[in-house]
């Protein structure tokens, strides 16, 4: 069954954020949340992990970092989320900790779902899937990937980009073992938890 993988906006004020991804915590219904702040400083980005990762670990979600290692290892994290320009997956897993997850973006392409298994990647990603608000995807994949990739592969696949309650099915009925969500909890104009407990019904679940 399909669960969520729930991505912080570009953009935050901790003050607010934090109580907010408390309440989406507290649902039970979110297992993996990535801090993603493309524009902040390391040190704004290690300040907030601090914050943010002991929300996440007191409500037993992991707490992944988008794009550095280093800095992922330096906050204590749990795990990094990688793109194609972010370092080869096999350097980063010889460094990294025992149970460090490495997460790999593979937007369209097969071939980069082949060699993030090889390397040694614990999950990968496709996207974008839908049209998202949130960044430029790299690749416009379809769901046949997703059953291509459960067919062949022996890694967790997330299917990313503009995913809402309106299409997260066909992705979950294709395979996809997580549904990444952005936009979709943190604008919704009745708050994270309502968008959070569309996902509370098959073909979704948390266990």
């Amino acid at each position: 069954m399909t669960r969520i993988y729930l991505i912080s906006p570009e953009k935050l004020d901790i003050k607010n954020f934090s109580p907010r991804l408390e309440l989406a915590l507290k649902t039970g219904l979110v297992p993996v949340f990535q801090l993603r702040l493309k524009a902040y400083e390391k040190n704004e980005i290690l300040k907030i992990s601090r914050e943010l990762k002991k929300i996440c670990h007191d409500n037993n979600c992991l707490f992944l970092l988008n794009d550095s290692f280093e800095l992922a290892l330096e906050a204590g994290a749990d795990g990094v989320h990688l793109g194609v320009e972010d370092g080869l997956i096999s350097a980063v897993r010889k460094k990294s900790p025992r149970n460090f997850l490495i997460g790999a973006s593979c937007y369209d392409s097969r071939h980069l779902a082949l060699e993030a298994e090889e390397q040694g990647a614990d999950y990968i990603s496709f996207g974008a899937f839908f049209p998202s608000k949130t960044k430029i995807s790299r690749g416009k994949p379809t769901t046949e990937i997703i059953t291509w990739a459960k067919e062949l592969l022996n890694l967790p696949i997330v299917a990313i980009g503009g995913i809402t309650d309106q299409n997260a099915n066909s992705l979950a009925k294709a395979g996809a073992d997580f549904v990444s969500v952005i936009s979709y909890v943190w604008d919704h104009p009745q708050g994270e938890v309502v968008a959070i407990d569309f996902f509370k019904n098959p073909p979704f679940q948390t266990n």
